[in-house]
């Protein structure tokens, strides 16, 4: 079997304070990671500037950018700079009244490969997405590159396994998570530790189930409430990349921004499902449930 290497990095981020510190901090992180090699990097959600779903604000509105935009005009020049493909994350405007949460994929010359707009969108304490973000409407297509055919989704979408299994029937060759999620503070060590680790282990799950590499890029470090009724937001960070049979390539730290760095063997997969023949064998002429909310003992 012909082995495909992908070197790949994701940085793991911390808010800089303004849309500009973070993109300087972005143009940086891309460059060294370029420097070390890589040939696709992934950045968090959100990544221009703070968690702002913590409240319901208005205001908050102003934040949001056209596709294309300013922010969109820099991330393009930055992969350009480097060379790299590189998956982004912004608050989208797209028109009065319509705001996603968009993850924008840029091709090493710079140029849009396409977009993906997040589909599930929580809605809970310090997670208040659905008074921001439209659900999306690209539905859960793989974009085709020059390092590869990504499935990119974003962050409340790494708990759902259909999103995963559309896109790797789809020809993806890997799912990127692009993702902001940590910890209230006010919860005990053991469940943080549960929390963190049903985190860690769908996505490995997504991994061995598809037989895909799965790439998940988080960002670090507290951050305040705006409303100041609660103590806010702790990233937990633990970035990571898993392989096919969702084994460790690579985990960052919890509290620190990093870069991380793994070498994907894209390969794998073909090897992989000549073992493991999930997509063989599944039943699709008895899936038909799955379609609805909830299966009543009256169905």
């Amino acid at each position: 079997m012909t082995t495909d290497t992908l070197p790949v990095a994701l940085i793991q981020h911390r808010d800089a304070g303004s849309v500009a510190a973070n993109l300087d901090a972005t143009a940086q992180a891309v460059a060294d990671a370029a420097t070390g090699g890589a040939r696709l990097v992934v950045l968090a959600e959100l990544h221009t500037g703070p968690y702002f779903c913590q409240t319901e604000d208005p205001d908050v509105f102003d934040r949001a950018e056209p596709i294309p935009g300013p922010s969109t005009k820099r991330l393009g020049q930055i992969a350009r700079d480097n060379g790299v493909v590189l998956v982004t994350s912004l608050f989208e405007r797209r028109a009065a009244g319509v705001y996603h949460n968009t993850a924008i994929v840029f091709e090493a010359d710079g140029h849009p490969a396409g977009l993906y707009r997040k589909m599930h969108i929580p809605d809970d304490p310090g997670y208040y997405e659905k008074y921001y973000f439209t659900p999306g409407d690209t539905g859960f297509a793989p974009i085709d590159t020059s390092v590869g055919r990504l499935g990119v989704l974003v962050c409340w979408d790494q708990w759902y396994p259909e999103a995963a299994r559309i896109m790797a029937l789809s020809g993806a060759q890997c799912l990127i998570y692009p993702t902001a999620i940590g910890w209230d503070p006010r919860d005990e060590a053991d469940e943080q530790t549960r929390q963190r680790e049903a985190w860690i282990t769908v996505q490995r799950g997504h991994a061995v189930a598809n037989n895909l590499p799965v790439l998940a890029c988080n960002r670090t470090g507290h951050e305040a409430d705006p409303s100041e009724t609660s103590p806010g937001a702790q990233f937990w960070g633990t970035s990571f990349v898993v392989g096919p049979q969702g084994e460790f390539l690579a985990q960052a730290s919890e509290g620190q921004p990093e870069i991380l760095r793994a070498t994907l063997d894209l390969g794998r997969t073909e090897t992989v499902r000549r073992m493991w023949p999930f997509l063989r064998d599944r039943r699709i002429d008895a899936y038909g449930p799955i379609l609805k909310r909830y299966i009543d003992r009256a169905d």
